[in-house]
């Protein structure tokens, strides 16, 4: 026994927990990704899209180490740098891939996996991504893992029907939006948020929640409708982080080229999509969202010649839609700051926190996951 040894560590425990709400010390790691990802075949290497990006958010990641810690000369703003890779894999430089991360100007640190992909020899049908934090001077900050992403051989090309919703998209959902002129992969941009302002970035991606918007409600009041999106329906994007907000869109199905005008069926995964503006002519013409280089614009469609209920578009006008996923560590690395450097993984999980009346007194109940480790002290603000 060593109360005396207890007390200094309960002691420090407290002071680093204190400090870490005065100088708000939280870091949280954001690992943004697609729910779903095609297979390569032999040499072929289908590379994720949109590419797993990671977001290092909070002030933790620039606060000075306390009296005592180590600090080299010129240790200045985020030391950290990433290796991400599929699960399981071996973890060689050949099957992951090193993220550099840089500042964004809203203060937070980006990178980007491009190359990732999923050889056909890997026969699963599901797998997760797994993310390696090294700080500078080789000491691991802790390993994080992404949701699960379902493998799939091929965008279906089959009517979609509701008696199998795992492809089908449904209101509410977050997705992503890319435009692939000519099927080149160089070529590929994304519908992203950018000073206020929608764009096509070749570089960035944003997830945006996917929502079935009430025609009858006015501009900007869209209260969120329950159901898979078909074609035709009308719909809304919000962006996830900014709130920023396109004007309601018919979404139509994409072939070779045209909307098609009379199709109702479920939207899904990596299907090719057109956005039309509401209002437009009857016979095919109408106002699509396009991409004209790094702008957002919109494209005048005319009607087919040759077969009713379709309207010509261009490449630009043709989107590819797929649903992403996101998950979110926070922690402060600040609370080892008396202690031996550990790693910060597994991260506690906290799905929900609701209260619960036990006689007299009110509990909190809580849903929780990779609580694996012992001694946990949990501490509650108020």
């Amino acid at each position: 026994m060593d109360p005396g040894g207890a007390a200094e560590r309960a002691a420090v425990l407290r002071e680093g927990v204190r400090r870490c709400l005065q100088q708000r010390c939280e870091q949280t790691v954001r690992i943004l990704h697609a729910k779903v990802a095609q297979k390569s075949y032999g040499n072929e290497k289908r590379f994720f899209c949109p590419p797993p990006c990671v977001y290092l958010t909070g002030p933790g990641w620039r606060v000075k180490p306390v009296p005592g810690q180590a600090q080299q000369a010129g240790d200045t703003g985020p030391t950290v740098c990433g290796y991400m890779g599929l699960d399981g894999a071996s973890g060689s430089a050949a099957e992951t891939q090193k993220l550099n991360f840089e500042e964004q100007p809203d203060s937070r640190e980006f990178g980007c996996a491009k190359t990732l992909y999923i050889s056909d020899a890997d026969k699963r049908k599901h797998f997760r991504l797994v993310l390696r934090l090294v700080l500078r001077g080789g000491r691991e900050l802790g390993t994080f893992h992404s949701r699960l992403i379902k493998v799939i051989s091929k965008p279906s090309q089959k009517k979609q029907s509701l008696k199998n919703t795992d492809l089908c998209i449904s209101s509410g959902s977050k997705v992503s939006l890319f435009n692939r002129l000519r099927s080149q992969t160089v070529s590929t941009r994304y519908l992203s948020v950018e000073d206020g302002a929608f764009v096509a970035s070749a570089r960035q991606w944003a997830a945006f929640t996917l929502c079935l918007a009430d025609e009858h409600c006015s501009q900007g009041d869209f209260p969120p409708r329950e159901g898979y999106v078909r074609y035709g329906s009308l719909v809304q994007l919000v962006c996830t982080v900014t709130g920023l907000t396109l004007p309601p869109m018919i979404i139509r199905k994409v072939a070779k080229q045209c909307a098609l005008l009379d199709v109702d069926e479920p939207i899904s995964q990596l299907h090719k999509c057109a956005f039309q503006l509401p209002g437009g002519p009857p016979g095919g013409g109408g106002t699509y969202l396009c991409l004209a280089t790094e702008k957002v614009v919109q494209f005048q469609a005319s009607p087919c010649p040759k077969e009713a209920n379709r309207a010509l578009l261009n490449d630009s006008s043709c989107w590819t839609i797929i649903g992403t996923e996101s998950v979110e560590f926070s922690f402060s690395t600040s609370l080892a700051c008396a202690q031996e450097p550990v790693s910060v993984s597994p991260v506690p999980l906290i799905g929900s926190l609701e209260p619960a009346a036990a006689d007299a007194d009110t509990i909190l109940e809580s849903i929780h996951h990779e609580f694996t480790r012992t001694n946990f002290h949990l501490f509650v603000q108020t």
